[in-house]
């Protein structure tokens, strides 16, 4: 019998991760379950639902017989993703905590810990993903150093790994793995890559594991559980009033208590308004939060961004990109919008511009551009800088129909 090959499994308490390892454990590998524990809280009910999540994957691990591990990386969490966020939402921008969770605690601290402490030949999530290697090749992996320049020598020869979207293309995860690090990457399986939600939920119930099948799905930044986020967020950030000011004429429509507690397409819960107003831009300067009356006003659509430096899964730039720093691909903002068609363009210092093919609805700044070739992931990069509205350009238009309209009329004849 050849070598029995160890894999760590991240386990939630969840369904996906609970199949995960049973499928792990199927196939023959050595599972080694791990719960990570990354914040510490209540939630307003006084319910620590991190207690529960380990406790429901401490039993899934009894049912599969496997060893379990918890591991905390709470002061990790705190220092590298959620003061980040508090950060970012000081400078009015929106983060996305699930991608830097990812990127920074479970495919960084987690991956050395199950490689290196616990000695593991592999790392596996319950993310709906795949990347272009097959399993055995996960083990034939040996650490690459990161490149110490921009770009690698373009003569040296590699072929890294290649992330593609899951089989359930609604349930598709590679949006929020968008930042992980290639040296990770090539030592992660996905054990749910060909499956879709609904199988994966029929296995869990063939194999028992009744509990984490009737939890509901979690959904929202994972720290703030039930609380309203405005509340949330001003336990960390001191309030800084400033008022609503009405995108079209300047109108002073009401206050709020600090830009950090609103992004930009949500609604503005202003006192004393009969119609709804949505936030379109923030000055942060000024504390004005700038509104309009209608959820498809013009002022929120935009087609152009800059990224900060791009991350690219494969490290290096597509050789297309690289070739002409021009390329065709898709965009995407959100999880599970719809992708956009857009051109990108590669800048010297590593970030992108990108081009939409049409308007999208309140691109925020904070938030990650994440860009698809057909199936494949190529990577994201942080939006710092958004193109003009269609409602500023419509203002520019108008603006010069008027110059050169009064340029066209006849200068009346002085009076003789």
């Amino acid at each position: 019998m050849g070598f029995v090959r160890h894999v760590v499994c991240a386990m939630s308490g969840g369904v996906d991760s609970s199949v995960a390892a049973l499928l792990l454990k199927r196939r023959g590998f050595n599972v080694t379950g791990v719960f990570m524990k990354n914040w510490d809280s209540l939630d307003e009910k006084g319910i620590c639902t991190t207690e529960k999540d380990c406790e429901d994957a401490y039993r899934v691990c009894q049912i599969l017989d496997i060893p379990f591990h918890q591991v905390s990386y709470v002061k990790e969490y705190w220092h590298e993703v959620f003061s980040n966020l508090l950060k970012e939402y000081e400078k009015g921008r929106t983060p996305n905590p699930d991608i830097l969770c990812n990127k920074h605690i479970k495919f960084n601290h987690f991956h050395k810990y199950a490689i290196h402490t616990l000695g593991a030949d592999a790392m596996a999530t319950g993310h709906y993903a795949r990347t272009s290697q097959e399993d055995e090749d996960v083990f034939q992996q040996t650490h690459i150093a990161p490149p110490t320049t921009l770009f690698r020598d373009r003569f040296e020869i590699r072929n890294p790994v290649r992330m593609y979207k899951g089989a359930d293309l609604f349930k598709d995860q590679t949006f929020f793995l968008s930042q992980i690090s290639q040296d990770a990457l090539r030592q992660t399986m996905f054990p749910l890559s060909g499956l879709t939600k609904e199988f994966v939920k029929k296995i869990a119930a063939e194999a028992g594991l009744h509990h984490v099948l009737k939890k509901k799905e979690s959904m929202g930044i994972c720290f703030i559980g039930e609380r309203h986020f405005e509340n949330f967020i001003l336990e960390y950030l001191e309030p800084k009033p400033g008022n609503f000011v009405s995108i079209e004429d300047g109108t002073v429509m009401g206050t709020h208590k600090g830009w950090f507690t609103l992004t930009l397409g949500q609604r503005a819960r202003i006192g004393g308004q009969k119609n709804a107003w949505y936030v379109v831009d923030k000055d942060i300067a000024t504390g004005d939060v700038f509104v309009a009356p209608a959820t498809d006003h013009p002022a929120l659509f935009r087609d152009t961004l800059r990224t900060d430096r791009f991350h690219w899964l494969t490290v290096d730039p597509p050789p297309e990109l690289a070739r002409t720093q021009m390329m065709e691909c898709h965009f995407r903002f959100i999880h599970q919008m719809p992708l956009t068609p857009c051109t990108i363009t590669l800048n010297m210092d590593g970030s992108v511009w990108i081009s939409l093919s049409q308007a999208v609805r309140a691109l925020t700044p904070g938030q990650f551009a994440v860009l698809y070739k057909g199936d494949e992931c190529l990577g994201s990069g942080k939006m710092i800088q958004l193109g003009p509205s269609e409602y500023t350009l419509q203002k520019g238009r108008e603006r010069l129909i008027a110059a050169a309209q009064h340029k066209e009329q006849p200068t009346p004849e002085p009076a003789s």
